[in-house]
């Protein structure tokens, strides 16, 4: 399953950046953004299950924003008032079974990750 992710790129702290992720099928269960910091583990960012409304992390609740495009196959992912601690490889995911944002487990189709980096 291929997802392509884009968008990413170094912006100051404040700055706004939108990521896309499009899924090669139609339909999928569940998109969903996920992020790494160097020497962290990784962390739910935001998913999306097929039909229904977006799920957010702690750490971005009131600053980013999930939309889906189903004719487009794509997620997308506006992050705005990025913060320094928002520097991180993003990573879109989908599953046909399972839709949550704490954890990674059940999400078996990963893009490749596209990096953000925000400067104070």
């Amino acid at each position: 399953m291929q997802l392509v992710e884009s968008g990413g790129g170094s912006v100051q702290a404040g700055g706004s950046l939108n990521l896309s992720c499009t899924i090669a099928a139609a339909n999928m269960y569940c998109m969903a953004w996920f992020r790494q910091a160097p020497g962290k583990e990784r962390e739910g960012v935001a998913s999306f299950v097929l039909g229904g409304r977006p799920f957010y992390g702690d750490s971005v609740k009131g600053r980013f924003t999930a939309s889906r495009d189903y004719v487009k196959r794509t997620l997308y992912l506006q992050m705005n008032n990025l913060r320094p601690e928002d520097t991180a490889m993003y990573y879109c995911a989908a599953s046909r079974t399972v839709c949550r944002v704490h954890t990674d487990d059940g999400f078996p189709y990963w893009g490749q990750g596209t990096q953000v980096t925000v400067s104070s």
